[in-house]
């Protein structure tokens, strides 16, 4: 089964003083060894994102790690991520839940789970409660 690996799984593999890091590592041989790693665009954005981290450094892990990118975010996952960003909204201003999150996480969710992908994550909570049909590898 083809996983698909959220930014914090990769940021906290990165840091080898994180104590995340060996947690985080365990997880992506156990994903690897269980079938295809992916990881959704908006996911290679973020990493993109951080200071002094390039494109040519993302490109060499990614292919090393042989962890493709969809960069294909058709019309559903879209319509996906709108109504379960939409329902965390309306959920975190009735009920104050929680730290404030971001379109892009519900885009690696519905971006999973409409391509019917596991999702490796640190933020299990915030999958499993968006998206309840998604299969959730918490590490």
């Amino acid at each position: 089964m083809t996983t698909s690996i959220d930014t914090n799984v990769l940021v906290a593999l990165w840091f080898p003083d994180d104590t995340l890091n060996a947690t985080a590592a365990a997880a992506m041989k156990d994903a690897a060894s269980r079938g295809a790693l992916v990881i959704s665009a908006p996911v290679f954005a973020e990493l993109l994102a951080a200071p002094r981290r390039t494109e040519a450094f993302l490109d060499y892990f990614l292919k090393d790690t042989a962890i493709a990118v969809d960069w294909n975010l058709d019309e559903q996952i879209w319509r996906i991520a709108g109504r379960a960003f939409q329902s965390y909204s309306s959920r975190r201003k009735s009920e104050g839940i929680g730290p404030r999150r971001i379109l892009a996480d519900f885009l690696i969710g519905a971006h999973a789970l409409q391509r019917g992908y596991r999702l490796l994550t640190l933020d299990d909570r915030l999958y499993r409660t968006a998206f309840p049909r998604l299969s959730v590898v918490p590490v």
